[in-house]
């Protein structure tokens, strides 16, 4: 019997690839109109190759972009592009649909929600409460919680021990087949891949059910349950 559901946080609750994707830009054209002389288009690609070296929650990567592209940090441009980028921010984080719906419904039948999220804690829960659901879960794992990332699974059996519950007890849901799915498979937790929010084409999820809309966990639930 299903009493929980552990949830990833990122592109499985809210939109995070295109939340970040639409900051870079806005943080782009405001430091080209205040003076900064770049392409938009290959810079975008310079920052975003940024993150993926330096991980998506560096804090500090237009002061590693200016030092790429003019030498040092001109605070103007530094902070024309990081203002714009937080206004972009707040514009675009926002849940994917039927996640609140969702989530109260699996709270009314008396299911416990976790997430377990590779984002710093700090960054996790702004996001949390940004998208105000900080109220709904009983148990939040991130990374400064448990010092590893997925598909480690150190994560796992914290949101376990936290739950007071079993592998069998619980689902995962998440968007990234080799750390979600490939994580929570190992624990022996059955899975669900959130095609949703998948950004990448992925073809076989390896999990036990795909999803096109979070609301569809409903139905899973119920039939497992009745079993």
């Amino acid at each position: 019997m299903i009493k929980a559901v552990i949830f990833d946080l990122d592109n499985t609750l809210l939109d995070f690839v295109t939340m970040k994707r639409e900051s870079v830009r806005n943080a782009l054209v405001a430091m080209s109109e205040a003076g900064l002389d770049i392409d938009i288009e290959s810079s975008y690609k310079e920052v975003m190759h940024l993150y993926e070296e330096g991980g998506w929650e560096n804090q500090l990567v237009f002061n590693d972009f200016l030092r790429e592209k003019i030498g040092y940090v001109d605070y103007k441009y530094l902070a024309a592009g990081v203002m714009a980028y937080r206004k972009a921010k707040a514009d675009n984080l926002k849940a994917y649909p039927n996640v609140h719906d969702t989530l109260e419904e699996l709270t009314k039948k008396g299911i416990k929600l976790a997430i377990v999220s590779d984002a710093p804690s700090r960054e996790a829960w702004m996001r949390i409460y940004a998208l105000g659901i900080h109220d709904v879960f009983d148990v939040v794992v991130t990374f400064d919680d448990s010092k590893e990332r997925k598909p480690s699974p150190a994560p796992f059996k914290l949101a376990l021990g936290k739950l007071n519950m079993s592998k069998d007890d619980v689902l995962m849901v998440g968007d990234w087949p080799e750390r979600d799915v490939v994580g929570a498979k190992n624990m022996g937790i059955r899975t669900i891949f959130a095609k949703y929010g998948d950004h990448f084409g992925v073809k076989e999820s390896g999990a036990n059910w795909d999803i096109e809309d979070i609301s569809d966990i409903i139905s899973i639930i119920d039939d497992i349950n009745k079993e």
